[in-house]
């Protein structure tokens, strides 16, 4: 293990292929487009925020759903959605997991559609059903909101980033039919302290990743921002040196070779693991 002064080396970037082709499609078809979902992660409201949204939707009206808002540390997650209400945006946070707040996306959607087909009838067009985008980074919930807005199983869902690979309409109530898309990012995170939210939070491919940088990023910022949900979590006393944080939680876990060998490995994906689960308790990862 390094020392405590160790600084994270790993430029994390993940931008395959598909990404890139999805938002070619989302472009060809945004003008089919009413309205747009786009999902972002309550644990990490700005990292989970696709950063060149505005060049794929155009100035189609958004609804910014807040997925995993159970999972939050809802103080400093509603300041961070307050900050976005203030900038205009319509922000509905759902419980995932109890289908809590869904109602409400399906609501204002049918005002929207309301409105857009009050103007259909001024142009002596007929009214039609409303078409929505959902859009969002990798593993933030699309999938599961679609479930929950369906009221029935619709799409795969999977805990890892990849598992929606095409564009594909769904109709998930009689008015309103809705473009899926996969998760996509950015070609480059420019702010690695985003990517390294992201990366922990499962929104990249594990295979690219670095677990042992990994986990030391979750450890730092759990002893920085929430150390008694840490301390509680693996039986410490204190949260002032890194390294033997990992060795606790290694006797703790059982993370141990024969000869009582710590096996660091084991070490980093319980970490990893309990962070995305949501074990170790309700924490955001971004700051205002």
């Amino acid at each position: 293990m390094d020392n405590n002064n160790r600084q994270n080396s790993t430029n994390i970037n993940w931008y395959p292929g598909h990404m890139a082709k999805t938002k070619r499609e989302i472009k060809e078809k945004i003008d089919l487009i009413d309205i747009v979902y786009e999902v972002i992660d309550a644990r990490m409201p700005i990292s989970s925020k696709i950063v060149d949204i505005d060049n794929l939707i155009k100035n189609k009206p958004t609804i910014l759903i807040v997925t995993k808002y159970d999972m939050c540390d809802r103080e400093k997650t509603d300041k961070i959605l307050d900050d976005y209400k203030n900038k205009g945006y319509i922000v509905i946070a759902v419980d995932l997991i109890n289908g809590k707040n869904i109602s409400s996306i399906i609501n204002r959607t049918l005002l929207f559609q309301k409105e857009l087909n009050e103007k259909r009838k001024e142009k002596g067009l007929k009214p039609r059903s409303i078409r929505a985008l959902v859009v969002g980074v990798p593993n933030v919930g699309k999938s599961t909101l679609i479930n929950r807005l369906v009221g029935k199983k619709a799409v795969k869902v999977g805990n890892m980033p990849g598992v929606t690979k095409n564009l594909g309409w769904i109709r998930i109530h009689k008015d309103i039919e809705l473009l899926d898309s996969p998760g996509i990012l950015w070609p480059k995170l420019e702010n690695q302290e985003h990517a390294f939210n992201l990366a922990c939070l499962s929104s990249i491919k594990e295979e690219i990743l670095n677990n042992e940088e990994i986990s030391r990023y979750i450890i730092k910022k759990l002893a920085s921002e929430y150390p008694k949900l840490l301390m509680q979590r693996y039986g410490l006393d204190n949260v002032e040196d890194i390294d033997l944080i990992f060795d606790k939680i290694a006797k703790k876990r059982g993370c141990l070779q024969k000869g009582g060998i710590i096996d660091y490995d084991k070490v980093y994906l319980v970490i990893i693991r309990d962070l995305k689960e949501g074990f170790i308790g309700n924490i955001t990862f971004d700051r205002i």
